[in-house]
C-alpha cells in the first residue's frame, strides 16, 4: 500500500462513521417521511394507499398552515430581536463595563438553559394563570383594581403571551456565544480608540459588532432553526395550539396530526414543508446578513 492509500485510508477512517450516522439518523428520516407523505395512512395500520400529492394538495387549501406559517414566523421575528439585543447587552455589559458581580450574573442568565423547557412553559403558565398568577396580581397591585386577564385563553393576548417564557429561555446560551467573541477582540483595539476620544457607542458600533458579525449571524440561523423546529414544546404545555388555533405552529399540528388524528401522511408532508422553510430561511438569511468579513492581525 502506498503512502497516499494509506493517508486516504487513515482519512476515510475518520469519515466514514460519521457519514453513516449522518445517513442513518438525518437522511433516511427525510427521505422516508418524503416517502409516507405520499400515502393515506393512519401510522399504525398495514395498509398504506398510495395518493401521490394529494397531502400537499389538502395542505395547500388548509387555511390552518397559513395560520400556522404566520404564527412561526412571527414568533422567530420577534425572538430573533428579543434575543440577539438582550444576548448582546448582557455580553457588552459583562465584559466591557467590569460589573461587579459577572460571573454570577452569568450563572443567572445561563440558568434557563440548564432547565427543560417544559419545566419553563409550566412555570410561565402559573404566572399568566388569571386569578392567582403573579403576572395579574402585579397589575393588581400597580393599578390598584383587581385584575384578570387571561393571558392564554384570549386569542388577543395568547400569541404575545408566548413570547417572554421563548425568548428567556434562549438568552444564556446566545449571551455566552457573543461573550467568547467579545473576549477574542484585542484590547489594544479599545485603547486605541479611546485615546482618539471615541466613547462607548462609537466602540460598539465600529469595534465590537463588526467583529462579532459572524457569530451575530450565526446565532440568527440557530434561533430561526430551532424555533421552527422546537416552538412545538412551549405551544403544547402551555396552549395546545389553542385558543381558536390562534397560538398553532407547524411543529404542533404536525404532532396533532399524526398522533391524535391518525393521519401520518398528512403530518409527514407537513414535515417536509417545514423543512422546506427551513432551507429556504436560512439561505435568504444568509444573503441579507451577508457582509465582508472583519479580521484582526
Amino acid at each position: 500500500m502506498t503512502a497516499k492509500q494509506k493517508r486516504g485510508l487513515f482519512i476515510a477512517s475518520f469519515i466514514l462513521p460519521t457519514l453513516v450516522l449522518y445517513c442513518i439518523f438525518t437522511l433516511y428520516p427525510i427521505v422516508k417521511a418524503l416517502y409516507i407523505s405520499l400515502f393515506d395512512w393512519s401510522g399504525s395500520s398495514e395498509n398504506m394507499d398510495f395518493v401521490g400529492l394529494a397531502n400537499f394538495r389538502e395542505m395547500y387549501a388548509d387555511p390552518i398552515i397559513y395560520k400556522s406559517i404566520s404564527n412561526d414566523y412571527f414568533l422567530i421575528f420577534w425572538k430573533v430581536i428579543g434575543i440577539m439585543i438582550m444576548a448582546i447587552f448582557f455580553a457588552v455589559a459583562l465584559t466591557r463595563f467590569k460589573m461587579r458581580g459577572a460571573n454570577f450574573y452569568r450563572v443567572v442568565f445561563f440558568f434557563p438553559n440548564v432547565l427543560s423547557i417544559v419545566v419553563i412553559a409550566v412555570l410561565w403558565r402559573f404566572i399568566y394563570n388569571p386569578s392567582l398568577g403573579f403576572l395579574n396580581g402585579f397589575l393588581s397591585f400597580i393599578l390598584n383594581r383587581k385584575v384578570e386577564i387571561p393571558w392564554l385563553g384570549d386569542s388577543q393576548y395568547s400569541l404575545w403571551a408566548l413570547l417572554p417564557p421563548a425568548i428567556w429561555s434562549g438568552i444564556g446560551f446566545f449571551m455566552i456565544l457573543m461573550i467568547a467573541a467579545i473576549k477574542s477582540i484585542p484590547a489594544a483595539l479599545y485603547e486605541s480608540a479611546e485615546m482618539d476620544g471615541a466613547r462607548q457607542w462609537k466602540q460598539f458600533t465600529n469595534i465590537t459588532l463588526p467583529l462579532i458579525w459572524e457569530q451575530v449571524k450565526v446565532s440568527v440561523v440557530l434561533i430561526v432553526i430551532t424555533s421552527l423546529n422546537g416552538s412545538f414544546a412551549i405551544v403544547s404545555v402551555m396552549t395546545e395550539g389553542g385558543p381558536d388555533n390562534s397560538t398553532q405552529v407547524l411543529g404542533y399540528y404536525l404532532y396533532q396530526m399524526g398522533f391524535k388524528q391518525y393521519h401520518m401522511g398528512y403530518a409527514s408532508s407537513i414535515g417536509v414543508l417545514i423543512l422546506v422553510l427551513s432551507l429556504i430561511t436560512t439561505v435568504i438569511l444568509q444573503r441579507l446578513m451577508k457582509r465582508e468579513v472583519v479580521e484582526v492581525s
